[in-house]
């Protein structure tokens, strides 16, 4: 069973950085995607940035420029560094994965794992 497991959320101010986690487990194969979604009170969930398991990745506009994700392999751990933040990036951000060959992508659907999420807190 895929577990994924966020951390390093927290309140900064606007033009500050912060870095948020997810730690995986429970799968050993090499293919896979992985990617960091977010929800506003009041709005939809929406994709941030994802990346597949040959380190392909795809941004959001709103955040293309300022967000970067990555992933240690070694660690089983994705990572999304956010800087420059603005107030618009307050969310609840969650961690998504899914196993096997597939493509870096925006798309809720395309994701059968989820975190519980960690909250980033962007202050004017």
């Amino acid at each position: 069973q895929v577990q994924l497991v966020e951390s390093g959320g927290g309140s900064v101010q606007t033009g500050e950085s912060l870095r948020v986690s997810c730690a995986a487990s429970g799968y050993t194969g090499s293919n896979y995607c992985m990617g960091w979604f977010r929800q506003a009170p009041g709005k939809e969930r929406e994709g941030v940035a994802t990346i597949d398991s040959d380190g392909s990745t795809k941004y959001a506009t709103s955040v293309k420029g300022r967000f970067t994700i990555s992933k240690d392999n070694d660690k089983n751990t994705l990572h999304l560094e956010m800087n420059s933040l603005k107030p618009e990036d307050t969310a609840m951000y969650y961690c998504a994965a899914r196993m096997g060959i597939c493509s870096a992508t925006l798309e809720e659907s395309d994701y059968n794992y989820w975190g519980p999420g960690t909250q980033v807190t962007v202050s004017s």
